[in-house]
């Protein structure tokens, strides 16, 4: 994961409520564990027409909308199975954030376990970004806040956990790898001054009585 501190992109919207991963990434293409190549498979039976050409309305198809890297979606963003090859094909399709009124909890948390970032705004502030497809965002880690052009800015809910993940570009088990020599110095004091043993604590208890 690299490193997530700011961002500041064009969105590309998805105004349908309750896409679920099945529509994110369809299940005939879970038969892999490789990340990279899942965005060609991206809203795949939305992106193409049965022929299987491009279906030149669907958004991510249009050329105002390459290289968007944030998503505006509908309420209930994410739900269905915990599949986590949904974030992975997000990523893999160039987006860095989701932002919604509301985001299915595993899916949220999939997400910020691989380097994506999951916006929950209001639903007055998504719905004037569903109006406005490419307009550019500004979206601080830090300090946990998204800016309009217009200056208006909105705060959004994120754990320190998951931020600091984030910031420093590390999944949950890279973090814990980054606290080892706190590990190891804890481990070698307990080493040298071991906590008694049940026998010899109820020995001692004894012994004061």
């Amino acid at each position: 994961m690299s490193p997530f501190t700011r961002l500041t992109s064009r969105t590309v919207v998805l105004r349908e409520r309750n896409i679920d991963t099945d529509q994110i990434i369809p299940a005939r293409f879970l038969t892999t564990t490789q990340r990279q190549g899942l965005g060609q498979h991206a809203f795949s039976d939305w992106r193409r027409l049965p022929d299987g050409s491009a279906n030149p309305a669907f958004p991510f198809n249009l050329v105002e909308s390459h290289g968007a890297q944030i998503l505006v979606a509908g309420r209930n963003f994410g739900c269905g199975s915990s599949r986590e090859h949904a974030p992975w094909a997000l990523l893999d399709l160039g987006l860095r954030a989701v932002i919604s009124s509301e985001i299915a909890d595993i899916f949220r948390s999939n997400a910020l376990k691989n380097g994506l970032l999951p916006i929950v705004l209001d639903q007055a502030v998504v719905d004037e970004l569903l109006d406005r497809p490419g307009l550019e965002l500004h979206i601080d880690v830090a300090t946990r806040v998204v800016t309009l052009p217009d200056g208006r800015s909105f705060g959004f809910p994120l754990d320190g956990f998951a931020r600091t993940c984030l910031l420093e570009g590390v999944d949950q088990l890279g973090y814990l790898l980054t606290q080892q020599p706190a590990i190891e110095c804890f481990e070698a004091a307990r080493d040298a001054h071991p906590f008694p043993t049940r026998h010899a604590a109820s020995a001692e208890v004894s012994h004061a009585r």
